[in-house]
């Protein structure tokens, strides 16, 4: 991240003023790439647009807006607020303010010249909504005018007999930005925070030993709290099925989900050859998670088995594959909070906590076989056992006579720490939303 050359003659359009939206402002106006950025709340915010500006200025994770920018002695660098305009200046770059209409296809996207626009909203997930509906869509957005539309979550299809639109795609930067199309795709999921540092842990290790060598992985998210959670207990919705998200986020280390696995499929398609469990863990902390991985290599020997040196050359090596600064390896002993800001760390490796074991993995061959008899069966084929064991037994050796064969096969236990919102996601969604806005000019 850093700021452009000059600023483009290009607006970009943000609806929401939720917690990736306000850190897309301060993302843009450091980086001074568009000339005007125009947010849609959808309804009045305070008193006057001067409360607006206080509270995109001040940050309870994040500190003041100019002490991010340009450190502890700077100044305001909000000014010329104008409440007739709906508009102020936030480190020179014009902000205009919309607080009329909550439903895309009504906002008027045309009308203030935006062909971009990031929905933060996390409302419009389901990109085969049409833009007539009433309780709105995504692509209300492109009704109103947009060219395009980045979401700034993964895609939530409600119907599950329909599959993602043919004009719908989700990318990570630099994992598969390049399968956006701007000849054929109009909206663009930008997957979520937990997927993007996922992404960057397992693509090394695919890379390295393939799809078929890579047997099963499971992680754990340590994720921060987000604003979907309670402040103190409350009672559920009606027909609430998760009663956990009702509980005070400040007093417990609460279960939930996370759809990382299934984003991940979409993003790297060979995960989906490789069985994947992902769980979450909500923790009282603003930001800065943490992901635990473990997968099951298949290994080539016990006397000389994967090592945690090799997992982590692999991933002090791939560090120079990706964009700059996308994926770190660091042997320092960190906590949440050293990521806290990290500009565009999609996933910081910790090296110092990778673990590997290797074991045998015994297989009884007369039971593989049988198995193999049981499924061509189901499948109308016929599968001769016996047959199968005599040519078995003409390849063993007389140690092996009793048809147990082993594999070995190595389990890496790798940590990743992300700052899930302004360090990791969101400037990693700026660096996306920038890239597309230079294929609309």
């Amino acid at each position: 991240m850093g700021g452009e050359d000059k600023m483009v003659p290009q607006k970009l359009g943000i609806n929401g003023l939720g917690r990736i939206a306000k850190l897309s402002i301060w993302h843009h106006v450091e980086r001074r790439y568009f000339s005007e950025l125009v947010v849609n709340i959808g309804r009045e915010v305070g008193r006057s647009l001067e409360d607006i500006a206080r509270f995109i200025e001040k940050d309870s994770t994040y500190g003041r807006l100019h002490h991010y920018l340009y450190g502890c002695r700077a100044q305001r660098v909000i000014e010329e607020i104008s409440e007739p305009e709906g508009s102020m200046r936030i480190n020179g770059v014009k902000v205009t303010f919309l607080r009329q209409h909550r439903n895309p296809a009504h906002i008027g996207w045309k009308d203030h010249g935006v062909d971009l626009v990031v929905d933060a909203t996390g409302a419009f997930l389901d990109p085969t909504v049409p833009a007539e509906d009433p309780k709105g869509s995504v692509r209300g957005h492109l009704a109103a005018g947009a060219k395009k539309v980045i979401v700034s979550a993964p895609f939530k299809i409600k119907d599950k007999s329909k599959e993602t639109p043919p004009d719908a795609v989700t990318t990570v930067m630099g994992i598969n930005d390049t399968d956006f199309d701007p000849k054929r795709h109009t909206i663009v999921s930008n997957a979520s925070c937990t997927t993007t540092c996922l992404a960057y842990m397992v693509k090394p290790l695919l890379d390295y030993f393939g799809p078929l060598r890579i047997l099963s992985a499971s992680m754990a998210t340590v994720h921060a709290a987000t604003p979907s959670q309670q402040v103190l207990d409350r009672s559920p919705k009606a027909k609430a099925t998760d009663l956990r998200k009702n509980r005070s986020v400040f007093n417990n280390i609460i279960l939930t989900t996370t759809g990382a696995a299934k984003a991940l499929g979409l993003v790297i398609p060979e995960m989906k050859q490789i069985g994947f469990i992902a769980e979450s863990v909500r923790v009282p902390v603003t930001t800065g998670s943490l992901i635990i991985l473990v997968v099951l290599i298949q290994d080539e020997s016990l006397r000389n088995p994967i090592n945690r040196d090799l997992i982590n050359d692999i991933y002090r090596k791939a560090q120079d594959h990706f964009p700059e600064g996308y994926l770190l390896y660091t042997e320092e002993q960190n906590v949440s909070s050293d990521i806290i800001g990290l500009p565009r760390a999609a996933a910081v490796i910790e090296g110092h906590e990778t673990h590997t074991r290797t074991a045998a993995v015994r297989f009884d061959l007369n039971h593989v076989l049988n198995v193999c008899a049981t499924l061509s069966s189901e499948e109308g084929g016929s599968f001769d056992v016996d047959q199968a064991l005599r040519k078995v037994d003409e390849t063993l050796s007389s140690s092996q006579k009793e048809r147990i064969i082993q594999i070995p096969v190595t389990q890496a236990v790798i940590y990743g720490w992300y700052d899930n919102e302004l360090g990791s996601y969101t400037n990693m969604l700026g660096d996306r939303t920038v890239s597309i806005a230079k294929m609309l000019l």
